[in-house]
């Protein structure tokens, strides 16, 4: 099936043309890759923040925890909410937020109202548009190639800020972080034109089953709000698989955003690089974080995700293990080859780890799946703390690269431990292993 065929030949938009679910698509991606960049801001901002108000690094970052927090826990009720809202009005909502919190930083005189925008406004915003809609869009447009898809939108995060880093930074740096933070409101306004236009909740609204799918249009469950999100909860916790996707992704969010994206640069810095560098190999990561995980999506289609969750963590473990011995003042060979690969894999995990969750839970899969992503931010949160902890008690990141290294082991033996489950044994309703109907 080619991307402009429909799904039948029933729905009276068949046959004309791109198949409407890949320009939902679009649109998405577009959002994804606009809340990444907002959501990576402060850390440009900090430097400036500080010269000016005088606020500590430690207030700065705690502004950043509390976005990082609430990026994470926001997931599964976002979801929640576009399933009794609609995905476009609350993606919509989402990005008005942002603009305003980002907006509402300008007139900033007290550190407290840091933490209201960047932290708490921005935490919000960004944590509607993250994994969780990704969840929701794959699985309500799309049967086939729904890994592909996947990891175009997981891809979505690191493109966002790959593209917004360097730029705000430039701009923070010629103009003031002010006008830097009104580019970053004004691009938040940009994209809910398209989220208008373009997205639309279920295929059925423009008349269409979703992108691959044959038989009986399936049926949408009823919505419940956050009652869902707190029911996706429950349901998770009764579930054998929703542990053991939890754990390993909480390893996958220490060993990723915790670990080396928080403390690769001062690590690097203890071996004598220059931060330029280190912060050149981590912008690196992000590049090839983008092949990584559209190949990972394509993988998905085609081998067991189980299967590829335990290469993927055994890879990481092992490039862990080697990495304080790969650290030197220049960037070696061999150092190099740590990035690329630790790129390729850095967020190659989600597709997969998506797909168990709609095995498991069908329909129900993008709240569930928003637990199980809150569960990576957990980790990230503890991994930043603990690892900055290690280093403060021993000078050096040696023993927490290999605690993360063994952690990836026991990711790995998680994830092997998943029963298989065919998803052709669950109807479209979606009845999940607790029994309980959708």
């Amino acid at each position: 099936m080619s991307l402009t065929e429909t799904s039948d030949s029933s729905p009276a938009r068949a046959g004309r043309g791109l198949h409407w679910a890949w320009w939902v698509a679009v649109a998405t991606f577009v959002a994804l890759l606009g809340a990444a960049g907002f959501r990576s801001v402060p850390g440009v901002m900090m430097d400036p923040l500080h010269q000016e108000f005088g606020w500590s690094h430690g207030t700065i970052g705690m502004a950043v925890a509390i976005n990082m927090v609430l990026f994470g826990t926001t997931a599964p009720f976002a979801a929640a909410l576009m399933d009794r809202y609609g995905v476009r009005r609350i993606l919509a909502m989402a990005l008005l937020l942002i603009a305003a919190g980002t907006a509402a930083s300008t007139l900033m005189t007290a550190s407290w109202q840091l933490l209201l925008t960047w932290g708490v406004m921005v935490g919000i915003g960004t944590g509607s548009i993250s994994m969780g809609l990704v969840a929701t869009i794959s699985t309500r447009w799309f049967v086939k190639r729904r890994g592909l898809v996947t990891g175009i939108l997981t891809a979505g995060s690191a493109t966002g800020q790959l593209i917004f880093l360097p730029l705000i930074a430039m701009i923070a740096e010629s103009s003031g972080w002010r006008t830097a933070t009104m580019v970053v409101a004004g691009a938040a306004l940009a994209v809910v034109i398209p989220v208008i236009l373009v997205i639309r909740d279920r295929p059925a609204d423009v008349g269409l089953l979703p992108y691959g799918h044959t038989g009986p249009a399936p049926q949408a469950p009823p919505a419940a709000g956050f009652r869902s999100a707190f029911d996706g909860l429950v349901i998770g916790m009764r579930n054998r698989t929703f542990w053991l996707l939890a754990g390993s992704f909480a390893i996958c969010g220490m060993t990723t955003n915790g670990l080396i994206a928080t403390h690769f640069i001062p690590a690097a810095g203890d071996h004598g690089m220059p931060t330029t560098v280190a912060a050149s190999l981590l912008a690196t990561i992000g590049i090839f974080d983008i092949a990584g995980t559209v190949l990972s999506g394509w993988l998905t289609d085609r081998i067991s995700p189980r299967v590829l969750l335990v290469i993927y963590y055994i890879g990481r473990g092992i490039s862990l293990v080697l990495l304080p011995s790969l650290l030197s003042p220049h960037a070696e060979p061999s150092t190099w080859v740590f990035i690329i690969f630790y790129g390729l894999d850095w967020v190659a995990t989600v597709p997969p780890t998506i797909a168990l969750c709609r095995e498991e839970f069908g329909e129900r899969a993008p709240v569930v799946f928003g637990w199980v992503f809150a569960s990576h931010q957990i980790g990230a949160a503890v991994a930043a703390a603990g690892a900055g902890w290690i280093r403060d008690m021993q000078g050096s990141y040696s023993t927490a690269f290999y605690i993360a290294a063994g952690l990836c082991v026991v990711a790995a033996g998680l994830c092997a431990a998943i029963t298989a489950r065919s998803a052709s044994k669950l109807p479209e309703s979606g009845l999940s292993e607790t029994g309980l109907s959708e």
